[in-house]
């Protein structure tokens, strides 16, 4: 190439490094393009055109790494928690509320992952623009001063929800004792937990106003077997009866995805008035207590009965009183003639 034709292209470099720079100092984006071209009105758009798009992109690109990789981790965080603690007998009774509740509470701890991210990012990205973000940051402490003051209650059973969640306190379908209300859960919110008691009546209970819950169903329950015989039995004999019930009960097919470990029987519970009573435990899957304990009860009626062993009944001694008062003479009066 001749040397005339690179003259121009030369004297244009050399004025553009003498020109004084039009990019305020720290704007990288104007300095290269400025550099690079000479042409001041395209060094003075670049930031707009390629700088800020650049650090917006970078920003989202950002947000969306860190919201995967915490994803991950709390996905990871839930699917150890669905790892159990009871044997293989009543594994697949439980495996299905464990995989529910971890479900939930990765899902409620991702919403709050993802809410938590969009609003920093979104925050950023205002600034990169150019918005003036300390109003923002000061209009959002003062509602949040404001919330913390006025709606303590809501903030109280979103805070209790959470801890539910996170917790395993109770899911849906679990039996529980929360005080005034007891019942099967039909929905747990951050807000509320839902419940239907034995009557059908439904109970609408706020998480913050909840003290303290009993779980009639969590991990496994038991069921608590009361027999009553009559003070002239062996009682030795009719506890190696009640074992045998109870054994026969543990093998039975219907029951071995159901009882967890075989019956025990722990002897005389009580001496009441007119019976002796004994005590028979069976530890259960959730919520199968209840079935166990009756099929168990009518075993004991049947077999009590072909053995001869008595099941007393309250008895009584009755008087019986006549209420009406004696028969008095009659007065008999006589005339005087």
């Amino acid at each position: 190439m001749p040397i005339n034709a690179l003259t121009p292209v030369l004297t244009a470099a050399a004025a553009a490094e003498e020109a004084p720079s039009p990019c305020a100092d720290g704007e990288r984006t104007c300095q290269l393009v400025w550099d690079w071209t000479g042409n001041e009105r395209l060094a003075n758009w670049s930031d707009v055109l390629i700088g800020k798009p650049l650090a917006i992109l970078g920003l989202v690109v950002f947000g969306l790494l860190l919201r995967w990789l915490l994803h991950k981790i709390i996905g990871r965080i839930a699917r150890r928690a669905e790892t159990g603690v009871l044997g293989e007998r009543v594994e697949s009774a439980v495996t299905a509320r464990r995989k529910q509740r971890a479900a939930t509470m990765a899902g409620v701890l991702g919403s709050i992952v993802t809410v938590i991210i969009v609003a920093v990012i979104g925050t950023m990205i205002l600034s990169e623009l150019g918005v003036n973000i300390a109003p923002i940051i000061a209009s959002a402490g003062i509602i949040g001063l404001a919330l913390g003051f006025g709606a303590q209650s809501l903030v109280r059973d979103f805070l209790a929800g959470i801890f539910i969640f996170i917790e395993d306190q109770y899911g849906v379908g679990d039996v529980v004792d929360v005080g005034e209300a007891n019942g099967t859960v039909e929905a747990v919110t951050l807000r509320m937990t839902r419940l239907r008691d034995l009557d059908g009546t439904v109970w609408y209970v706020p998480n913050g106003e909840i003290v303290r819950v009993g779980n009639k169903s969590q991990n496994w329950s038991r069921a608590v077997v009361d027999v009553g015989v009559g003070y002239g039995e062996d009682l030795i004999r009719v506890q190696q009866v009640l074992r045998e019930i109870a054994h026969d009960l543990w093998e039975d097919e219907d029951y071995r995805h159901v009882i967890i470990e075989e019956p025990e029987v722990t002897g005389v519970e009580m001496l009441s008035p007119d019976s002796v009573t004994l005590r028979v435990l069976i530890k259960t899957a959730p919520l199968e207590q209840w079935a166990v304990a009756r099929a168990m009860r009518q075993r004991i009626k049947t077999r009590f009965d072909h053995e001869g062993i008595e099941i007393p009944f309250a008895q009584r001694v009755v008087w019986h009183r006549d209420e009406r008062k004696p028969d008095q003479s009659p007065t008999s009066t006589t005339d005087a003639g």
